[in-house]
């Protein structure tokens, strides 16, 4: 009986080590699992650029530089801006992730750039493909995560919603105004401003400001006017949208964007 007992606690010891050793195949997954880095610091590899009145690949003026490992908007080749709304997008579509960046507005708007423009940029998510973009299109179809800076008049929340081709559901109900405002505070120029974006697929989405929670939805999908090829997204409309590219904007005021990475969910 005793010998019987001894080999019973040599055989649980084995097994609990053992266990302990070596994890399972869902723990080994989620301890893969790591933030990203989409933007090196150094270059503007993996991005391309669009810019209205251009063709894909060409940064007009040096719209998009790389400064002190921090990616700017730059106008100082600009005599105006002549609505050159620009974008540069990652070059990978996404689905499922979390995204994080830090971003600051600085200096003044460029002339020529529209009054709504003034301290406003932001980042694309569910972007169509780059190369698709007409000549003279304006905005991707995306759902946008405005960024907005301080006036030192007003209240101006960042990590809004804006919808450029697209509606959302807010609370079960379809949202087809273009912007919608987020619960943020204001923040002044030059300060750098942390923020988090969600997304799951056609399911929800979060924004977050400086770790709080300041905006959420759903149901992400095809619908609303389109200033290039409508009658193609027309066909779409109501249509999931599920995937897309990344791409952060210039609309005529100077910003800047670091520590950009992302985590697969």
């Amino acid at each position: 009986m005793k010998n019987l007992l001894k080999s019973l606690l040599i055989i649980v010891l084995v097994s609990f080590l053992g266990c302990n050793k070596t994890p399972s195949k869902k723990e080994t997954i989620i301890s893969s699992k790591k933030w990203q880095t989409l933007f090196n610091g150094k270059n503007l590899n993996d991005w391309i650029i669009k810019i209205k009145g251009h063709p894909v690949g060409h940064n007009f003026k040096n719209t998009f530089i790389v400064e002190d490992s921090v990616l700017k908007v730059n106008y100082k080749a600009y005599d105006s801006f002549n609505n050159s709304f620009g974008h540069i997008f990652h070059k990978n579509s996404f689905s499922n992730y979390k995204l994080r960046m830090d971003y600051r507005f600085t200096g003044h708007q460029i002339k020529g750039g529209a009054s709504w423009a003034n301290r406003n940029s932001g980042i694309m998510i569910h972007c169509e493909n780059p190369k698709n973009i007409g000549l003279n299109q304006d905005f991707p179809v995306s759902i946008e995560v405005q960024l907005l800076g301080g006036d030192s008049v007003s209240k101006r929340s960042t990590g809004n919603l804006c919808t450029p081709g697209t509606h959302v559901e807010i609370d079960g109900q379809l949202i087809t105004e273009h912007c919608i405002n987020s619960s943020s505070e204001t923040f002044p120029d030059n300060q750098w401003v942390h923020i988090e974006i969600e997304v799951r697929n056609d399911s929800i989405i979060k924004h977050f400001i400086n770790d709080k929670e300041v905006l959420r939805y759903s149901k992400p999908q095809y619908g609303g006017d389109v200033d290039y090829n409508n009658d193609y997204w027309k066909s779409k409309e109501n249509l999931p949208l599920k995937s897309g590219f990344i791409s952060l904007q210039s609309e005529s005021h100077p910003v800047e964007f670091k520590n950009i990475e992302i985590l697969a969910l």
